[in-house]
């Protein structure tokens, strides 16, 4: 079967997934062999339908296929003959004996004869082998486990057990863009053309154009008030001369150089407009968004009220909020002056004239140009996406780089001297990982530069004009920049030197900006020459106008000005006064002149979440416009001297203390506020100290086994202890509880308990480690000395492998396969261990210092790693090679340093300075980040910061973890308090204190240095602690959950845009 073949079957396969068609589903499946769905396959197992499913396994693999498949089918049928003789059905089980099991008789004499034994038992618990058979439902559970771990190994299954990401509605898609090329192709294009069949090509029938009226203003088409051209307007062919490069970049635009006529025919162009709807093909003129839009609600979301002025030492000309802390805004001014405002109060906190930190360094033209004209503006003010730098683009050939963490001081990371003449514009994008900045200029060159090194990564070269603003973006994993002109040409680059991919003329052939929203819509705002101004959407997919917005006034001085906010809004500096757009309306929202003053085309800026504007006003001001919420904001934020006339504010109706959602606005939580729940008391949760009757040291790493059922510590002098829970009236499931005490486990054999290798090393300076394999059978630890391979069931060690140096740091196996493991090394390196081969396949190198941590993700087949360097790297399953990396964000050396005292002037052993532990989320696709000082979480795809909290008080964190649903992340201090975080916006919501869980007469000094989440119950969680001891921790069963104060509940309900869950992260 071809590729493209493939294709189209798994597009029908996601079709009648979405159309509820499962049955039909898997008959595809089965007949194309192509996708083997293991939760459907499960399913059947679980449920005894064996017949459906080898049935269904047969499109796959046939039982002699090879030895992995013999199994799979024997430990089905082997499984089917069990329950038959453990329900007494000796007919049932006979048929399966002599049937189905006589195939693998060959060869395995003994073993089929002694399961034909079993049908002279009463009891098949009798017979030695089975005695701890339980019952069906754990027993198939136990078989299922199995049979994965076979499948996955099995070659034949290989590619074949994971859906190829394809967006929703793909096939429906398709057919659509089908349609609107065939409606493209119509000699006389209807507007509102009429489907009725996919059997044959759609064809418009003749018809007879009628002129509108003008007088009948309300119902006309946009397409029909337009008198410039639409991209959209080249010749028939241009699409598809354009196709094998516009896929590239997710959709189709126009032709390279389209004619460019002006076609004054309105007629004409709407017949030109093609159709870009999903789910039903229409005109893309129509306008969706002119229904029921209930303009009143909407209008009470504008932040449209005046709380603050600033002033500034000159006219302010770019501007922009910080993406995580919601009251700083960064401005810059035509003086070349930058600021930096903390609007909540209405007061600077950094203030910096332009100067050239480094003349020598500089080009000739650069010096030239400044001996002749001093002055200098900013063109363009931004911060990157984490918030931790911000980029200055000036009138004159220079961009700079500031780092910003907080206070009053900025340090200076980049000087770029980057084009001839001014630097219009600049812009952030991290294509493969890598952060950099992108500039454009008077030179018509857009450039990229790495911002680490400032060396030159592309310059592109092709415009005719000045380029006057650029916009990156990743779509469909394809990385690209938009430009454009002074003349309105648009162009498109990918991260490569093979020049422009596509170009095309803006609306009104002037000054345009271009940017995409929050869900990937992309709009475009402009000035031609004569001073029209458009404001209008695209659709990126064809190349095409979706949206004309109406309300623009003529501009002859400068261009407008717009930006987008979240929560559906666009907004226009224009004719003195700041307007307003639903996205999905283009009629005119509102209009508002901010108590007046403004200029003709004022410079406009929303804060991440919408409720702050900032506007550029007259006498160098900058008025701070608010809602409700933007009110809320700033009082929380500690202001009492806001006026707050004419806004009704939600704080105002509240009796709770605005303190509390401080943490949650500012996108940041703190430890030391207080917007959380209290556990002191003993009776306030269930906690259990796990029994052992052997010396031990601090506990240095702890996990739960896989199965749910027992718990395993590694302390720091190498000695493993394993806790099982026992099954009984009290837990009838054998899991974790704090009911029952579990036993300390030790083998039947005699055989002491599992230790590691120390005879090299002192226990105070190693980093223990451990892995447990996916089937809690096997076992890999080092305490500083040689790796052992301990067998959990029988506590045999099997292997020692890798004597050091260098010492192994980290452990994870692969999830795909028990016999690799990935060792981190204290030498920086990761080997990649394959234990059937008892050999080093891969040696990995990054990392500067140590390795920390390693976590592996099966969707995205990636191994992330963590080191001492402070450096993040994801790495290629597959290959082993470095996919992306960054470098972490940690707070400047005196915090470290006070985060690192505790009591008794000891020191925090459990990690370093930048020592940092990683877990994977339970989607596959972020991770936790946990440092000493933070907790943080990222996407793998581009390793963009999600959520960040930081550290308030002078207690550094010891660990944290995910639950094993990854709602939230349990972390402990070395005051010994355990935070527990609402994992989707990492706010702090309830908080146990050491009281709550440890004996009155306990030292103050003793504190958990490892936390661990149950793999089924999210609301369990143990504790290993520095004085040897664990504990076990879960909520009230009259609570059934953490508790959460009302204020914190309400606060995150009514933020929850602002950050949202994992289903759609935005980046701080």
């Amino acid at each position: 079967m071809s590729n493209l073949s493939e294709d189209l079957v798994f597009l029908v396969l996601k079709y009648l997934d979405e159309e509820g068609y499962k049955e039909a589903a898997h008959m595809l499946e089965r007949e194309s062999g192509l996708y083997f769905d293991m939760n459907y396959f499960e399913e059947l197992m679980l449920s005894g339908k064996w017949d459906e499913a080898e049935k269904y396994l047969s499109g796959f693999t046939k039982l002699n296929d090879n030895k992995y498949s013999t199994k799979i089918y024997f430990e089905i049928r082997k499984q089917h003959y069990f329950e038959a003789l453990d329900k007494k059905c000796r007919a049932e089980a006979l048929d399966v004996l002599t049937n189905d099991l006589q195939v693998f008789a060959k060869g395995n004499e003994e073993l089929f004869k002694e399961m034909t034994q079993l049908m002279t038992f009463e009891n098949i618990r009798e017979h030695e082998s089975l005695s701890m058979y339980r019952d069906t439902k754990s027993a198939r559970k136990v078989m299922m486990k199995e049979i994965k771990r076979v499948i996955e190994a099995n070659p034949i299954f290989r590619g074949r057990l994971e859906f190829p990401i394809v967006k929703g509605e793909r096939l429906r898609r398709l057919i659509n863009q089908s349609l609107n090329w065939q409606h493209m192709q119509c000699e006389d294009p209807h507007q509102n053309p009429a489907i009725d069949t996919l059997f044959v090509d759609h064809v418009c029938d003749p018809q007879v154009c009628i002129q509108h009226s003008p007088s009948i203003e309300n119902n006309a088409k946009p397409s029909q008030t337009i008198s410039y051209q639409s991209p959209a307007c080249s010749v028939k062919s241009s699409l598809s001369t354009v196709a094998q490069y516009a896929s590239r970049i997710g959709g189709s635009f126009p032709a390279k150089n389209p004619a460019t006529k002006v076609i004054e025919d309105s007629d004409v162009l709407s017949k030109r407009m093609p159709i870009v709807t999903v789910d039903e093909v229409t005109s893309t003129i129509t306008d969706h968004g002119q229904n029921h839009i209930s303009e009143l609600a909407i209008s009470k979301d504008l932040p449209s009220t005046v709380i603050r002025t600033l002033n500034e030492g000159s006219s302010p000309v770019s501007m922009d909020f910080h993406p995580v802390w919601l009251t700083v805004l960064l401005v810059g001014t035509s003086a070349g002056e930058i600021g930096l405002w903390d609007v909540s109060c209405g007061g600077k906190m950094v203030a910096r004239n332009f100067n050239v930190w480094d003349l020598g360094a500089c080009s000739m033209a650069l010096k030239v140009a400044l001996e002749k004209d001093s002055h200098v503006s900013v063109n363009r003010v931004l911060w990157s996406p984490d918030g931790f730098l911000f980029g200055v683009a000036y009138s004159k050939h220079v961009v700079q780089l500031y780092s910003y963490i907080g206070g009053d001081e900025l340090d200076q990371i980049l000087e770029i001297d980057a084009h001839l003449g001014g630097v219009n514009d600049l812009a952030f994008s991290s294509p493969e990982g890598e952060l950099l900045v992108i500039t454009c200029g008077d030179d018509r060159t857009i450039k990229v530069w790495d911002v680490v090194s400032g060396n030159r990564c592309f310059t592109f070269e092709g415009h005719d004009a000045p380029v006057y603003s650029v916009c990156p973006h990743i779509k469909d994993n394809i990385p690209f920049i938009f430009s454009v002109s002074t003349v309105g040409r648009i162009k498109v680059w990918l991260y490569d030197n093979l020049g422009d991919r596509i170009d095309y003329d803006a609306p009104g052939l002037g000054c345009t900006k271009m940017a995409y929203s929050a869900d990937e819509r992309l709009f475009s705002c402009g000035t031609s020459k004569g001073g029209e101004s458009y404001l209008v959407e695209w659709d990126d997919t064809v190349g095409c106008f979706k949206r004309v917005y109406k309300g623009l006034g003529p501009n002859p001085l400068s261009a407008v000005q717009f930006d987008i906010t979240r929560n559906q809004l666009l907004a226009a500096g224009d004719d003195h006064m700041v307007k307003f757009w639903h996205m999905d309306n283009t009629q005119l929202l509102k209009a508002i002149d901010a108590d007046g003053g403004l200029p003709a085309n004022p410079h406009i800026r929303f804060n991440s979440d919408g409720t702050l504007l900032a506007v550029s006003s007259s006498g160098n001001q900058i008025k701070i416009l608010a809602n409700a919420n933007g009110l809320d904001l700033l009082q929380g934020c500690g202001n009492d001297s806001i006026d707050a006339s004419g806004v009704e504010s939600e704080t105002s109706r509240k009796n709770g203390n605005v303190a509390e959602v401080n943490s949650k606005t500012t996108g940041e939580a703190t430890y030391g506020e207080k917007a959380w729940e209290t556990i002191e008391r003993p009776s306030q949760c269930q906690s259990l100290q796990l029994c052992a009757d052997v010396k031990r040291t601090k506990i240095s790493k702890l996990i739960y086994t896989n199965a749910g059922d027992a718990i395993l510590a590694l302390t720091s002098n190498a000695i493993h202890l394993l806790w099982k829970w026992p099954q009984n009236d009290l837990s009838s499931s054998g899991k974790a509880t704090t009911k029952v005490q579990p036993l300390l486990w030790r083998p039947t054999s005699g055989l002491q308990l599992m230790s590691n290798d120390l005879s090299s090393t002192n226990p105070e300076e190693t980093m223990p480690c451990f892995a447990l394999s996916k089937n809690d059978s096997y076992l890999m630890s080092a305490s500083g000395g040689m790796i052992s391979l301990f067998n959990v069931i029988s506590f045999k060690t099997m292997r020692k492998v890798m004597a050091p140096p260098p010492a192994a740091t980290c452990l994870a196996f692969d999830p795909r396969d028990n016999n690799v493991v990935a060792i981190g090394m204290d030498d920086s390196t990761i080997m990649i261990y394959n234990a059937r081969l008892d050999k080093v396949t891969n040696a990995l190198a990054g990392h500067t210092k140590r390795v920390t941590s390693l976590a592996f993700s099966t969707s995205m087949k990636s191994l992330v790693s963590s080191g001492a360097d402070a450096q993040i790297f994801v790495w290629n399953a597959d290959e082993w090679k470095i996919q992306k990396s960054k470098a972490l964000q940690i707070p400047d050396g005196s915090k470290l340093r006070a985060l690192l005292q505790i009591p008794d002037g000891n020191k925090l052993r459990a990690l370093s300075d930048s020592d940092t532990h990683v877990q994977f989320h339970e989607d596959q696709l972020h991770f936790l980040i946990v440092h000493k000082t933070h907790l943080a979480i990222y996407e793998v795809k581009e390793l963009g910061c999600v959520n960040k909290w930081v550290s308030d008080s002078s207690e550094p964190i010891s660990h944290a973890t995910f639950s094993c649903d990854s709602q939230t992340v349990y972390a402990s201090f070395v005051d010994g308090t355990i935070g527990i975080f609402d994992a989707s916006v990492l706010v702090l919501c309830c908080r146990i204190k050491p009281s709550a869980y440890l004996p009155a007469d306990i030292s103050y000094t003793v504190y958990p240095l490892v936390i661990a989440g149950h793999p089924q119950k999210p609301t369990q969680f143990a504790v290993g602690l520095s004085n040897g001891e664990v504990h076990v921790l879960e909520p009230l069963e009259s609570e059934g959950e953490w508790g959460i104060l009302p204020t914190v509940k309400r606060n995150l309900e009514s933020s929850a845009p602002a950050k949202t869950t994992f289903q759609g992260f935005l980046y701080e």
